[in-house]
């Protein structure tokens, strides 16, 4: 299933226009990242959580996506208390825990749980075919939708080759280890990934043109706005407005 296990159901934000969720998820997440309260980023995650019920996820899913992220934000707590200078909360063995430290730990956990799960039930809800034609309704440059679009479509492909080399080098009795040998083998493995890549760009180029692209995805089908899409883009830039305010 992978990047798009989201986007199959018949719920109400599975049905919704997906420019009406792109606008309202890029709003969003401008807002939330510019935010320096914890109270407006804490009530920031009422809003995705809401849209992740109405679409009727599976939680497993959604929390599994969510552990990911708050793997990284780890990496902050372990540094940021005990180097942001600020007011001493204690000391843990021969470092000391600043508040300012703490903080700013509070409100980077509560901002990207509250985007991560922004873009979860509002663009994981749509396939990303569906996206970039919002995207190229939308007025976004032609190049920028084709990158988008073929960095998914092949992303799938180059870890095929990646799953594919390694598996190659395990059966030659390759066993990392923290040695020369195997930064060697790693660094040979990634080079032989990107000609492979793009040797195969290459082929899919000349494929293409000898079907006729010219440089434009011709869209077959148009969207149109619904109620329940100008609802959704209502209340989205309310919400929004709300928590700008708050900050």
């Amino acid at each position: 299933m992978g990047i798009a296990e989201f986007s199959h159901g018949d719920s109400l934000i599975h049905k919704l226009d997906p420019r009406a969720k792109i606008s309202v998820a890029l709003i969003f997440s401008v807002v939330v990242a510019v935010g320096r309260s914890i109270p407006a980023s804490a009530a920031a995650l009422l809003f995705p959580v809401i849209l992740t019920m109405l679409a009727r996820m599976s939680m497993r899913s959604v929390l599994s996506r969510l552990a990911v992220v708050n793997g990284f934000v780890l990496f902050v707590w372990m540094f940021l208390p005990f180097t942001f200078k600020g007011e001493a909360l204690g000391s843990l063995g021969p470092l000391t825990v600043y508040r300012e430290g703490v903080l700013h730990c509070v409100l980077i956990t509560l901002k990207s749980n509250a985007i991560v799960l922004c873009a979860i039930a509002l663009l994981g809800t749509s396939s990303v075919f569906d996206l970039v034609h919002a995207l190229g309704h939308m007025g976004v440059p032609d190049k920028l939708v084709h990158l988008f679009f073929f960095c998914f479509r092949y992303l799938q492909v180059i870890h095929e080759q990646y799953v594919r080399l390694l598996r190659a080098m395990k059966i030659r009795g390759f066993k990392p280890r923290t040695d020369m040998h195997t930064y060697r083998s790693y660094a040979y493995l990634v080079g032989m990934l990107l000609v492979r890549s793009f040797h195969r760009s290459e082929r899919i180029l000349t494929a293409m043109k000898c079907r006729g692209f010219k440089g434009k995805l011709y869209i077959l089908h148009h969207y149109n706005m619904k109620k329940s899409d100008y609802v959704l883009a209502a209340s989205g830039t309310l919400y929004s407005a709300m928590l700008l305010v708050m900050v």
